[in-house]
């Protein structure tokens, strides 16, 4: 049955044979013999580095999860030991605003790592065009995109019609996104636990902590957007997408 189902599924849309696809290679500067050779290093050497970029940032933000589990942790057993005293909330500032640079520094590495990350996408979209250039024939065995603009790049990794609350949910699902909610959650702790440790009261620090959270995380969704703009803008295309409707 399989056998029967595969050969139905190639007579429905044939592969073009190779007699048909013969003639020029493509381009004459992709008809030297060691092009390919010459491409295929280089999407290696793309793949590497964005395999290294990606391990790199899920380790800082592992690194920073550690940091602040056991800053939890460590306060939880002062608290049972001593009690909510002005030592306590003064070691709570003083951990959750190492915390709160950790997490800050982190979010950094990682958005930097985000942007290596679509360089080397961009990288890998232009070798790809590169392959068709060659065999214009093995387009449909492609799953990713060949044009190096930020469409290209993001081809698959986006909703296809983007909203403002698709965006946001899946914002909020990346990693930057995850460590930048987290950070500002920090924030908030931090800056609740400097104003009781002022003298203020608990509703007060309550009402601190919730407009720090607020302002640290608008603070940190607006550099990230601002970032991705900024990578767009500099963003050198040379193989763009056609526009929606017209000829590949």
């Amino acid at each position: 049955m399989e056998e029967r189902s595969v050969q139905a599924a190639a007579a429905e849309r044939p592969i073009p044979a190779a007699e048909e696809s013969t003639g020029s290679p493509g381009p004459a500067h992709l008809a030297d013999p060691r092009a390919l050779t010459i491409l295929t290093t280089e999407h290696w050497s793309l793949l590497t580095a964005r395999s290294l970029v990606y391990n790199e940032a899920f380790a800082r933000a592992g690194m920073f999860l550690t940091f602040l589990t056991g800053t939890l942790v460590a306060l939880g057993f002062v608290s049972q030991g001593s009690g909510y005293t002005s030592e306590f909330l003064l070691l709570a500032t003083v951990l959750l605003g190492f915390d709160l640079f950790i997490g800050l520094a982190t979010l950094g590495r990682i958005s930097s790592a985000s942007a290596e990350e679509i360089r080397a996408m961009q990288g890998m979209n232009r070798l790809r065009h590169a392959y068709l250039e060659m065999v214009p024939t093995i387009e449909p065995y492609f799953s990713t995109s060949p044009h190096d603009d930020l469409q290209g790049i993001l081809d698959g990794a986006t909703p296809e019609r983007p909203t403002f609350l698709g965006n946001f949910a899946h914002g909020m699902t990346t990693t930057p996104g995850m460590v930048g909610t987290i950070t500002a959650a920090v924030g908030g702790a931090f800056a609740a636990a400097f104003v009781l440790l002022l003298g203020a009261s608990p509703m007060i620090g309550i009402v601190a902590g919730l407009a720090a959270f607020a302002i640290l995380a608008a603070v940190i969704w607006l550099a990230a957007l601002r970032q991705f703009q900024a990578i767009e803008r500099l963003l050198e295309i040379r193989f763009p997408a056609p526009p929606p409707g017209s000829e590949q």
